[in-house]
């Protein structure tokens, strides 16, 4: 990726847009002195971290509101791309197994089975923001096939 490049200006927007989120639940001020790539460090679980957690037992609750985070912000960004709203939902068993979709209108934009949400994080940042514009190139697709369908009225 080259300096400028379309792509480089989305996956920024992103990633500025995903520490924005998790900022958003600071109503301290304790990450105002961080820098995004603080802020976002527990997003990224290298092979070695990711095989010292534990699977067995019920998902950290940190995982999961990172989780949310991270598919808010991939909902934001098909909204800004698309102009129309998008909204997650998500259902997670106990075990760590479950299903998130994005929903615009009527029409699910993105559909993604989780499991081993114990482990949920990217090996680093340039693979998390490889899965988010997938699944925000995904959305916007299905946005764009089917405008119909998700948008009300």
């Amino acid at each position: 990726m080259r300096p400028g490049d379309a792509t480089e200006e989305k996956t920024d927007s992103f990633f500025k847009d995903l520490a924005l989120q998790f900022r958003s639940h600071d109503g301290f001020g304790a990450w105002d002195k961080l820098t995004d790539e603080q802020v976002l460090k527990p997003f990224i679980l290298d092979a070695e971290a990711r095989r010292a957690i534990p699977i067995i037992g019920d998902p950290d609750p940190d995982v999961l509101w990172r989780l949310e985070i991270f598919y808010n912000t991939v909902a934001l960004s098909i909204e800004k791309r698309t102009g129309v709203m998008v909204s997650p939902m998500m259902k997670m068993s106990h075990e760590g197994f479950g299903r998130m979709v994005l929903i615009a209108g009527r029409l699910v934009v993105v559909n993604k089975n989780l499991r081993d949400v114990h482990r949920f994080g990217f090996a680093s940042r340039e693979k998390l923001l490889e899965e988010a514009e997938k699944l925000i190139r995904q959305g916007t697709e299905m946005i764009d096939k089917y405008k119909e369908v998700a948008t009300f009225g």
